[in-house]
């Protein structure tokens, strides 16, 4: 990979990044450093659907925006072990930003987590504690 100096807000490529572990995310790229990336506005993007691919949430968005699981806006974050790297267009922000900030529930017995969801066929595996 190459590296990207710092730019300016107007000239930052706004990008989704899928890395070794950690999963993937949206944001604008302000530096680059071999596996390294640090992205301005990032969301991660925990669950998905309406898109098929992280290549058509870059292009097109999603069909689907309520469905999707994306948590709040960090400031700036460095995100490590990144392995593809994405350049969204207009529609594929607006799509991604006009997500609703997606956040677990509160109170006992009730969220999202290991062991909280299960499903198999054609389901999406979605469930919560009961």
């Amino acid at each position: 990979m190459r590296n990207v100096k710092t730019k300016t807000n107007k000239q930052l490529r706004y990008v989704i990044i899928r890395t070794r572990s950690a999963g993937c995310f949206a944001g604008e790229l302000m530096s680059q450093d071999r596996d390294i990336v640090v992205l301005k506005n990032s969301r991660r993007l925990w669950f998905w659907t309406g898109a098929a691919t992280l290549s058509q949430l870059a292009i097109e968005g999603t069909s689907r925006p309520d469905a999707c699981k994306f948590p709040v806006m960090i400031p700036v974050h460095t995100v490590l072990g990144v392995i593809e790297i994405i350049d969204a267009t207009p529609a594929g922000r607006a799509s991604i930003e006009g997500v609703p900030v997606w956040s677990a529930g509160k109170g006992f017995g009730y969220g999202y987590g290991a062991g909280c969801g299960s499903g198999s066929g054609s389901g999406d595996g979605s469930g919560e504690c009961l």
